[in-house]
This record gives structure tokens, C-alpha cells and sequence, in this order.
């Protein structure tokens, strides 16, 4: 079943990210800002509201949903809502049928998590991880502890679960960390997904100064380590090689030096119910003042469709070009769901 979503482009649009809280228990250095203001309970929607949102879009053929936040394990009974995800993996098609549920988390609660995700139906996370170095990893995220992200992916992959670890590459910070990551992502038996640096919101931190083109990495990378291209996709905009060393595959994800946006089949929707159809652009729609207005689903529908007809070519990034400028959303990545 094709979704019925469709964008000017003709994109149909089958992948939706629902962010469930924007708070979040580390404030890495190019997501957060050391002192975030969180949103008042009041504003992020319910649990029921955030299903009923989904259930529209999985009715008209969005078939992956990746629950973000913020950290969506911080949030009180997320067990649960998990479990009336899952639910949807094995219904009939005509019912509204996902193919994939999937989760991204920066790992400090996930070992708390992991049998209970997997037993929903999760067979897939992300897991933030841009150091093995302990005291790296703490400046980076400026609380987190190593140990407890490490021991999550291992739960993680003792549960069943296959992982794949997100890594920003920052200039300056990790940029001679990724052939360790690589030979620990092969003991461990996880991927890794190196990612530039996105300019959303304000974090405090001059992210033009740690910029790091994955052009330039991969080529160094290939110095050392025998990559080869593979048409693998997993729905999201990362591009596959295998490790022949080690024979897990490594990502790249490139929205600044080589953008993806042709084949973008995403939107997002943040805990306040704001449908946003680009990462890298404001424009959206606000889907809880239809729901809380008393709007039925098929106006929520007609919301969700408005907003997709205005979907974006590609996103507007920009990042230290020869003007020096930086140019991006004002919200954090946090607010949006990355």
C-alpha cells in the first residue's frame, strides 16, 4: 500500500518521526543549549493524542514510525505507548498496518528498556554516540555518563535488538575517534552513522568552527579501512558501506555538503503536535489546536494533507559559506524530533 500522502513533488510521504517530550536528560553540545527553557506539561500532547495522530497517518499508508523526543525514555509510561505501537505491526492492511517501529535514545535508560521495547515489536534503535572517551563523552553531552549509554546498546543487542550508533562529526572534538568507533561498533556488533552538523537553534556553541564535511572523512577513512558501497536503506536519509574489516556497515548522513532531500519521504511531528514537513524549514501545520478545537480526524486529515501540499523541494541549511553566515531553523533539534 503506497501512501496516499503525496507531496508537490510527487514524493509519497511514508515515514512519519513523532517526538514524545522535548526534555531530555544530557544537552549535547549541537542539540541543546546548557540552559533549555522545556515546554509547560500542558502544551506537549497526551499519549492518546499523540496515538490518535499517528493512527491517522498510518491509515493512509505511513508505514515506519521512529519515536524520538528530546529522550523519549525519560517520559513517565512510555512502556505502554509503545505497546499500542507495536499492536499496529500485525493488524490487516485495510486497518492500517505499520512495517516498522523503531526508536532513536541516547542510551542512558535503555538497558532499563530494552526487553520491554523489544517485546513491543522494536527490532531496530539509534543510539547517540559521538565518543568512547569518558570524560569526551561528558563535555559533549555536559552530564552524561559513558557507561550507562554503553550498557544500553549491549542490552540493546542482547535483547534482540540491532543497533545502529549516530555519531556527529565535529571538528576539532571527535574527528580521531572514528577509527575506534568503527573497530568497537565491530566487537560490538552494531553499525555506525557518521552525521554532520546541523545549524538549529542556539546552543551556545559556534558550530561553523567544528563543521566537518563527511566527503573529507570518508577519504580518510578509506585509507585504513576497505569500504564498500551498498544500496541498503532503512527508510531514513543514511547511506550504506560495509566494513569488510569487520563486516558491519557504516552510514553517512550528509544534509550540509550533499543534501538528500530528492528522495525525502518524511515528516515529523513534534509533542506539541506540530507538523513540520522539513527539518530545515518553519513551515508546518499545528495539528493540536484541530485536535483540542474538536476537529475529527478527517479534519486532522485535511490539516495533515494542507501541509504536505506545501512540502518543501529541500531544506534551506546553511552553514559558513564564503559570507560567513549561518542559516537555520530557530527551533532546537530537541523541539522537532530529529
Amino acid at each position: 500500500m503506497l501512501s496516499s500522502l503525496i507531496d508537490p513533488t510527487g514524493r509519497h510521504i511514508s515515514y512519519l518521526r513523532v517526538s514524545v517530550t522535548d526534555r531530555c536528560d544530557m544537552r549535547c553540545v549541537y542539540c541543546m543549549a546548557e540552559s533549555m527553557q522545556f515546554l509547560p506539561r500542558e502544551d506537549v500532547l497526551s499519549f492518546e493524542e499523540l496515538l490518535r495522530l499517528c493512527q491517522v497517518f498510518v491509515k493512509q499508508g505511513v508505514r515506519r514510525l521512529r519515536i524520538t523526543g528530546g529522550e523519549p525514555l525519560v517520559r513517565r509510561d512510555i512502556g505502554p505507548f509503545f505497546e499500542a505501537l507495536g499492536s499496529w505491526l500485525h493488524r490487516p492492511e485495510q486497518m492500517g498496518a505499520l512495517d516498522e517501529l523503531t526508536l532513536t535514545t541516547n542510551g542512558s535508560r535503555l538497558s532499563h528498556y530494552a526487553e520491554t521495547l523489544f517485546n513491543a515489536g522494536v527490532r531496530r534503535v539509534n543510539v547517540s554516540l559521538d565518543t568512547l572517551n569518558p570524560e569526551l563523552f561528558t563535555q559533549i553531552t555536559r552530564r552524561g555518563k559513558l557507561a550507562a549509554t554503553l550498557d544500553g546498546i549491549y542490552a540493546a543487542r542482547e535483547a534482540g535488538m540491532a543497533v545502529r550508533v549516530n555519531a556527529v562529526a565535529m571538528a576539532g572534538v571527535n574527528e580521531d575517534e572514528f577509527d575506534s568507533m568503527l573497530a568497537w561498533c565491530g566487537e560490538a556488533g552494531v553499525d555506525l552513522c557518521l552525521i554532520e552538523t546541523m545549524p538549529m537553534g542556539d546552543t551556545g556553541e559556534d558550530r561553523t568552527a567544528t563543521y566537518l564535511p563527511l566527503s573529507q572523512v570518508k577519504k580518510d577513512l578509506m585509507q585504513r579501512w576497505t569500504l564498500t558501497a551498498l544500496p541498503d536503506r532503512t527508510g531514513g536519509p543514511a547511506r550504506y558501506m560495509r566494513v569488510e574489516e569487520t563486516g558491519q556497515r557504516i552510514g553517512f548522513i550528509t544534509p550540509m555538503s550533499h543534501n538528500f532531500c530528492d528522495s525525502c519521504n518524511r515528516v515529523r511531528l513534534s509533542c506539541t503536535g506540530r507538523l513540520y514537513t522539513c527539518l530545515g524549514q518553519e513551515d508546518g501545520i499545528d495539528l493540536r489546536e484541530i485536535m483540542r478545537g474538536g476537529g475529527n480526524d478527517q479534519a486532522i486529515l485535511a490539516g495533515i494533507q494542507d501541509a504536505i501540499a506545501r512540502k518543501p523541494t529541500g531544506h534551506s541549511f546553511l552553514l559558513g559559506d564564503v559570507s560567513g553566515r549561518v542559516e537555520g531553523p530557530a527551533r532546537h533539534m530537541s523541539v522537532t524530533g530529529g
